[in-house]
């Protein structure tokens, strides 16, 4: 059941104020697909009012998988994502925009019809070709809806006024992603794009929530759904008393993910199956290579660590 929050107004922005949340792809040991530890998660997050789902973006390892394994998995996804007001994203990372372009035709097929946009990375874009990029995926499906996942790894990030300029131009550009806490940029974010729901981590959440209406994209805070809930619920009323709290809680958090894991891995992916395994004893914590995932007793430091400086952040429920 998606919980309810009191006193929250119906968004006049072009996608829902919700919880984003990533769904990560566990992978068996000799690197297939495990797909019913794939559809257990899905499920769990459902379960626990998180209706708003994506797959592929960097915690996600769309920037490794094998164009066989993004049908395999988009098809598992799509399947467990059919639920009433469960809205679901497909994300594409790729150096190649007709492989993008592709990708988007295959996952129509298969009806998916919201979709994750990250820049191709091989050289940073000049404006020409960010204009290039949009008219060829936005502009292209104009009876789908994209996001914008703004991060640094593609060499340059989208300000709210380039936003602007998108978004007049594409009216099926709804929303974008920002991991930052920058509150220039959030404030551009807020007052130069404002038709679009920006999605935005624990720590700039607190910020961005004063600002304006903002999505909550969870991360570290996933371990406890409950409290997921509740710090969203913090930010749509305004409660900057329960956000500031909850953000030094989060921030307590991710400098005890760091000291736990230390320089046993880096890519996003293996801090988000971390979050996984805290729900499920059986999620693998191993990335597809090259890159390296984070040990066992890594694990087992953060989730002790958790216990003695974190507890309310455990789960309230897991999965066997």
């Amino acid at each position: 059941m998606t919980p309810r929050y009191e006193g929250i107004l119906p968004t006049m922005k072009r996608y829902r104020r919700t919880i984003l949340a990533t769904c990560c792809v566990p992978w068996n040991a000799d690197f297939s697909f495990a797909e019913e530890i794939f559809r257990r998660q899905i499920r769990h997050l459902i379960a626990h009012g998180i209706r708003d789902l994506y797959i592929f973006g960097t915690a996600g390892e769309g920037y490794a998988v094998t164009e066989s394994q993004f049908d395999e998995i988009t098809r598992v996804f799509l399947d467990e994502t059919r639920g009433d007001d469960v809205q679901s994203m497909v994300g594409l990372i790729s150096l190649s925009l007709p492989a993008i372009i592709e990708r988007i035709e295959r996952a129509k097929d298969m009806g998916a019809r919201r979709f994750q946009l990250s820049l191709p990375s091989w050289g940073a874009l000049n404006d020409a070709e960010v204009k290039t990029f949009f008219r060829e995926t936005c502009g292209r499906f104009p009876e789908c809806e994209f996001l914008h996942y703004n991060l640094m790894r593609v060499g340059r990030i989208l300000t709210g006024e380039e936003y602007g300029r998108l978004s007049a131009d594409h009216a099926n550009l709804v929303a974008t992603k920002n991991s930052t806490a920058d509150e220039a940029r959030l404030r551009s974010l807020m007052d130069d794009a404002p038709q679009l729901q920006h999605f935005i981590t624990e720590a700039g959440f607190a910020k961005g929530a004063m600002m304006g209406e903002c999505g909550f994209l969870v991360s570290v805070a996933s371990t406890n759904f409950a409290r997921t809930h509740d710090y969203f619920r913090a930010g749509c009323e305004r409660d900057s008393a329960t956000l500031n709290a909850m953000a030094e809680g989060v921030e307590g958090m991710i400098a005890d993910l760091k000291a736990a894991v230390a320089d046993n891995a880096h890519m996003d992916g293996a801090f988000d199956k971390m979050y996984c395994r805290v729900h499920d004893d059986a999620f693998p914590l191993r990335l597809l290579p090259p890159y390296s995932s984070v040990s066992e007793s890594a694990f087992l430091r953060y989730v002790e660590l958790l216990r003695k400086n974190h507890p309310s952040w455990l789960p309230n429920s897991r999965l066997a």
